[in-house]
Parts: structure tokens; sequence; C-alpha cells
């Protein structure tokens, strides 16, 4: 039952009780009480009615969403199961690096990869990168090899 139900069975109690509404003080205050329980529930209603459109909008959305989700963060096509290197095509490639003065970490772009110079914006000091060429995926993998592929030619 709900509450607009209630309150139209609260308000047909009060009227087979005949309660004067006009002259008595508690009947007044009935009756307005009445109206009162009647509008809330109308308000209620609304609400709930509104609450189920916005579901179904934020429900509509998320699969927009999702869909450019898949669109956006999709992986490259590619079969390279390599677990090392970086996709080549990617324009924006961004590096972590620790500033051996105050252990801030910092990400860079290729550009200040390739500068080999590092200022930490954090306690301004300098500091030169070393960069590895044994691998295109700059990781140095000692007697390990690497999965990449790239070195291939070489053996």
């Amino acid at each position: 039952m709900t509450i607009s139900e209630k309150v139209a069975y609260l308000k047909g109690l009060a009227e087979g009780l005949d309660i004067d509404t006009s002259k008595s003080k508690e009947g007044k205050l009935i009756s307005v009480m009445i109206g009162i329980l009647e509008e809330i529930g109308l308000s209620l209603e609304d609400l709930e009615e509104n609450n189920v459109a916005l579901g179904e909008e934020i429900d509509a959305i998320s699969d927009d969403l999702a869909d450019v989700e898949k669109v956006v963060y999709e992986d490259d096509e590619d079969d390279d199961e390599c677990c090392c290197c970086e996709d080549e095509d990617d324009e924006d490639d961004f590096f972590e690096v620790e500033c051996p003065s105050c252990g801030e970490d910092l990400v860079i772009d290729d550009e200040v990869l390739e500068s080999g110079v590092v200022e930490c914006p954090n306690c301004k000091g300098k500091f030169a990168l070393e960069l590895s060429d044994d691998c295109c995926c700059g990781e140095d993998h000692g007697d390990e090899g690497c999965c990449c592929g790239c070195h291939e030619d070489e053996e």
C-alpha cells in the first residue's frame, strides 16, 4: 500500500466518523493534517517517478561511457605479447623517475628523457639520466635476455 493509498484510507476513516470539520477545532485540525498528508503523498510519488527516470538516464550514460572507454582505451590490435616494449606508434610516452636528491617521483616525457637532464620541481636540483641502449624497452635485462624480440637479429 502506497502512502497516497494510506492517506486516502485515513481520509475515509475521518469522513466515516462524521467529524465536523467546519465547527470543531479538532475536526479542523484533522482536516488540515489529512490535506498536508495528501500533498506529501503526491510529492513522494513525483520523487519516486523522477528517481526511476534518473536511474534510467544514468544507466544509459553509463552504457555510453562504456562504449567510449572501449574506443579510447582499446589495446592496439597488435599480437605482440611482449611485456617490456612500449608501443612504438604512441606519440606521448611518459616515464617515471625518482629524484636522487629528495626522492620525489617525477613523470617525464620523451623530450626530457632524450635531453638526459631533469630538473626536479620539488627541490630544484638537476640530475642526469643514464640511458641503456642495450634494449628498445630501456631495461637492463642482464643475462636473462629480453622478450621484446629486438635482439633476434644479433644472435
